[in-house]
């Protein structure tokens, strides 16, 4: 008889919470493993955190601040003591055997990170995300959102997981360091999976594990401030010179073309402030590449194919023209890749 695996899930608590008694109950109803919840409060502004039912396994945390999700995140794991971490966002609500299929796909030892299939919550049957893509100029978004879920039945590589539903053994998130907490939210799922390809672990998609995920999309202010900045923090540490050189025309094209779109979309000043950022913290840019750099085991040609070159429509819409520039993309990144 298989003994049962002890998981740690790290939630975290911020703004209002409607569904947070909801999810929380839901991972302590988990089968088939013993589960603690580490509730990191960064910030609940009702009595959804207060009210929640008291349960041995349940500890809530409460910073002197709102650590974002990285800080709260990372809080959480050096408080957790299971060999399994899972995180689950506080608006998803998890079936009873998502936890245990998470952490059965991490006794393949060449697995470093596991997403779940995160399915809309008004819709269980249509996709938020199965992993999340890579893109080429450094974005990401919820991958194959909208389609049944029904076609996505069969565990697969991927490029990045989804923070809404992931799990780690804390042996590997203490080697990679967890979540860079300068990120404060945004791309770190990407950031970590990226890593954990680097280091010569996989990231995988496990579709056993399903959770329902009251999802809302927004492009606030503040959002595309740590989304952009977020990207270019990615792309200046995580990829090699070489990379950054192959890249320099597109990114430069697409930096012009995103600070545009920024300014007639009435975010300019927060991608200007996402630079000026970057520029009073170059040390610490600088630093984190080295790290970064020196830890990898895997060169970037290994990991060229995990990068798409098209947008999905439904979250990026192109404008005129767009397609056209969207393959010449393709085909320029079709010859740099032979350059790796």
């Amino acid at each position: 008889m298989t003994p049962r695996r002890h998981v740690c899930a790290i939630m975290l608590a911020f703004g209002p919470e409607p569904y947070l008694r909801e999810a929380v109950a839901a991972v302590l109803a988990s089968d088939g493993v013993d589960v603690e919840l580490l509730l990191v409060d960064n910030g609940c502004t009702t009595d959804a955190v207060a009210e929640l039912p008291a349960d041995p396994r349940l500890r809530v945390i409460t910073p002197d601040r709102n650590l974002g999700f990285t800080g709260g995140v990372d809080l959480g794991a050096r408080e957790a003591t299971a060999p399994v971490l899972a995180l689950v966002n506080s608006d998803a609500v998890v079936e009873p055997g998502a936890l245990r299929a998470l952490a059965e796909a991490l006794d393949d030892p060449s697995t470093g990170l596991v997403c779940g299939l995160v399915t809309l919550g008004a819709d269980p049957e249509t996709v938020n995300s199965v992993g999340n893509p890579v893109h080429v100029l450094g974005l990401s978004w919820a991958g194959h959102m909208g389609e049944p879920a029904a076609a996505h039945r069969t565990p697969t590589d991927i490029a990045s997981t989804t923070g809404a539903l992931m799990a780690a053994r804390a042996s590997t998130w203490a080697e990679l360091g967890g979540f860079p907490e300068e990120y404060f939210a945004y791309l770190e799922d990407l950031e970590l999976s990226w890593r954990t390809w680097q280091r010569g672990l996989r990231v995988r998609y496990v579709p056993t594990a399903r959770a329902r995920h009251y999802y809302e999309f927004s492009r606030t202010p503040l959002k595309m401030y740590l989304v952009e900045r977020n990207r270019l923090l990615f792309l200046a540490t995580c990829h090699s010179g070489r990379t950054l050189a192959l890249l320099a025309l597109p990114l430069l094209a697409f930096e012009a073309a995103i600070t545009l779109i920024a300014a007639s979309q009435g975010w300019g000043r927060q991608k200007i402030a996402g630079w000026r950022w970057i520029m009073r913290h170059l040390g610490w840019v600088r630093e984190r590449r080295r790290t970064v750099q020196a830890a990898r085991t895997v060169p970037d040609r290994e990991l060229a194919h995990l990068l798409g070159t098209r947008f999905d429509p439904a979250q990026f819409p192109l404008p005129p023209g767009g397609g056209l520039l969207q393959a010449a993309l393709a085909a320029y990144w079709r010859l740099a890749r032979r350059l790796l």
